[in-house]
């Protein structure tokens, strides 16, 4: 069953985050505190643009989510002013602080002429027991019926699966530098 993201699922969406994270390997082993991930790619998503979030179910649980940002540009600033600071100081930067912990410190920034024709972003992510069955691109979908002009997402290069996924619901590639970022024209 696919539905609109509800509070309750927080954890379960943070949960697989880290269980699909490091290029849909699995990042358990990565982190000494299992919320980081969540709360860098999960948690400012649901909190600024839960309309944008939905979830598939089964009946085991979530098992998995697709959640994004209308406005990139928009959501960067908002998440400077609202959500890095509070985690800025629960993870001070330190010389060996992991990529995440970087990345709360020192955000990427999208390319401003990137959102010219893709403005919005997003992030999916299934288990394996949600993979195979279709209900990824009716998640994707569920979501992109919400979206106006255009939306992009990163995918490391390693992810074959990932980029498959994408290219199936029509996603090309835009632009292949550090990540690979995949645009769909809405």
């Amino acid at each position: 069953m696919i539905r609109a993201y509800r509070p309750a699922d927080l954890d379960a969406l943070y949960d697989i985050c880290l269980d699909t994270g490091n290029g849909g390997l699995g990042a358990r082993h990565l982190f000494d505190d299992p919320r980081l991930l969540g709360h860098a790619y999960v948690g400012p998503y649901v909190a600024f643009e839960p309309d944008l979030a939905f979830v598939v179910e089964n009946d085991e649980g979530v098992c998995g989510y697709a959640i994004a940002a209308a406005d990139s540009v928009a959501f960067e600033e908002r998440c400077d002013r609202d959500w890095w600071p509070d985690l800025r100081v629960r993870y001070p930067l330190t010389a060996n602080a992991n990529r995440v912990v970087q990345n709360i410190h020192h955000p990427a920034r999208v390319d401003p002429v990137l959102t010219l024709d893709y403005p919005a972003h997003m992030h999916a992510n299934l288990l394996p027991r949600a993979k195979g069955k279709g209900v990824g691109g009716k998640l994707v979908r569920a979501v992109l019926e919400r979206l106006e002009k255009g939306v992009h997402v990163h995918v490391r290069h390693h992810n074959t699966h990932a980029i498959g996924f994408w290219e199936h619901l029509g996603f090309r590639v835009i632009d292949s530098a550090d990540k690979l970022v995949l645009g769909l024209r809405l």
